[in-house]
Parts: structure tokens; sequence; C-alpha cells
């Protein structure tokens, strides 16, 4: 049985894709990637490299195979995802996918931040498709701050409009893992699992971790909605973006990314990797980009 992971050279894609090949041969692995010479280090070990584009349905076709597992990683162009997603369901259903896993959003059709209507949209679809499925809802990765360190060190403040909301988040290498766990395991058809961390945490403590790790004098600044949004469009970041990423506060603010369900760690069989940890590896590649 083939294991097919599309997104595959994307920042969760790939590590799937390491994950998969702890555990099964590289010749039952196959990566969807848009470019093929950023897969070559994927082929060089063995695996099946098959390109496709989200936005060009006709690449799709070849995409997939009768019966095998797909992990459907969701696109990143927040806009866009539901006529991509689709392409992507019909394709899965034409070629008759024995399981199809799809990388949504903590509390699925409950979920009430903006960045949850497209992940709403693609389960529909899913569902219509009468395809095998499971959801992995996945909540907030330690990485949304941690690869981001370097504006809150330069400027010793943690920027946002949450308050004192908390979010159960995890690594990416957690949410990988609960992956591959769904794709090599049994007994996953039909479920949704909604993933989080084991501890949830505020971000005034989250500016303290950093801040204790640095040595740097961090701390959070909790700024209203509005003067949030204008501040991240004047470090450059699109109009678009920032209305999501303040969304994102606001629902942290009413608890919709603090819930602990411990799904997460049930099914990769261990606790979830610490925040404390994420903010190490975050200023270790900070530190080692200066060097």
């Amino acid at each position: 049985m083939k294991i097919t992971v599309t997104g595959a050279t994307g920042h969760l894609g790939r590590q799937v894709i390491a994950e998969l090949l702890e555990q099964v041969p590289a010749e039952r692995v196959a990566a969807v990637v848009r470019t093929v010479d950023r897969a070559a280090d994927l082929a060089a070990r063995g695996v099946e490299v098959r390109v496709a584009d989200y936005d060009e349905p006709a690449t799709l076709a070849g995409a997939f195979r009768a019966d095998e597992r797909v992990l459907f990683v969701s696109g990143s162009e927040v806009g866009r995802r539901v006529p991509q997603h689709r392409a992507v369901v019909e394709a899965a259903a034409a070629a008759g996918v024995g399981l199809l896993a799809y990388t949504g959003i903590l509390g699925g059709p409950k979920a009430d931040l903006l960045l949850a209507d497209e992940h709403k949209a693609t389960e529909e679809l899913i569902l219509g498709s009468g395809l095998p499925y499971a959801f992995l809802r996945n909540g907030w990765y330690h990485e949304n701050y941690t690869e981001r360190l370097a504006p809150v060190l330069d400027h010793g403040a943690v920027l946002g409009s949450a308050g004192a909301g908390r979010i159960a988040s995890a690594a990416r290498a957690d949410y990988a893992a609960a992956a591959v766990a769904v794709l090599t395991g049994e007994g996953h058809e039909g479920r949704a699992y909604e993933l989080s961390g084991d501890t949830a945490w505020s971000l005034p403590e989250y500016a303290a971790e950093v801040a204790r790790q640095s040595g740097a004098p961090v701390g959070y600044r909790d700024l209203p909605p509005e003067e949030h949004r204008r501040a991240l469009v004047g470090a450059g970041m699109p109009e678009p973006v920032a209305e999501l990423m303040v969304d994102v506060d606001a629902a942290i603010s009413r608890g919709l990314l603090a819930g602990r369900t411990g799904e997460l760690s049930r099914l990769i069989g261990r606790p979830t990797t610490p925040l404390a940890d994420a903010v190490a590896a975050g200023l270790a590649a900070r530190q080692a980009s200066q060097e």
C-alpha cells in the first residue's frame, strides 16, 4: 500500500515524509509537489515524486492511485483554497484512494474564526465525495511564534491583541507524527481528531519564556485590535493577512485555541513538545543565521 503526501516540500509535508521514512520503506512513499527540483533529495532517497499543482486541476489527474492512503495538506493561499481543495478532492475521488486524511483546523465546524472558513468548506467537500476520510484538525503550531523571533528580540516585545487568552499549541513535528500514525495505522476511517498540545499558555507567558532563555528584556504588549492591525501592516504584512492575524488573536481571547483534548498525545504515544523546547530551537536557529 502506497502512502502519498501532498505539499510534500512544505514545512509540514517534509516532516511527515521524514517521519514516514523512519517507519516504512521509501518505495511505499509518494510525494506530490509543485516543482520537481525541490524534491530532488526525496527522489534520491527512493521516494516517488509526482508533480501537480492545486491551481491546475489537469495536473492532479496523475497525483493519486487507487487504494493508496493520502495525506492532503491544506494549501497556504488563504482566499484561494476552496477551488484548489475542490480540485484535489475530485482528483482523489476519481482515482479511488483508500483514505484521504485532511489537515484542517482545531474545532472543525465549530471554529468561528476567519481562517476556519475554507477548512470547513473543504471538510464538506470531502464528506460529499463519499471518500473514506480522516480529519486531522490541527491546533496552533509553536513555530507560528518561534519562527518569528527576530522582530521580538529586535524590539523587545511580543505584540498581540489576545489579552490573557491561552493557546494549546504543539510542535509541527507533533502534528506530523500524528498524521503518520493515521496513515500507517488502522481504525481511523471516518474519524475527526481534535489535535492540540498538552499545555496551554498565554502570550505574556511566551514573552517571559523568550526573555528567560535569551536574556533579553522581552515583554508582551497587548494592543487594541485596530492598533494591532496597523502595527502588522506597518511592519510589512499584507493587509488581508494582518486582518486574519488580528482575528486569530480575537479567537484566542475567546478561548478557541485553548482546548486540550489529549488526542494528539494519544495518537503519537508521548507528551507533546513543550513550548520551551520550541523557543530554544528558534533561538538556536536565529543564532546560526547570524554566524
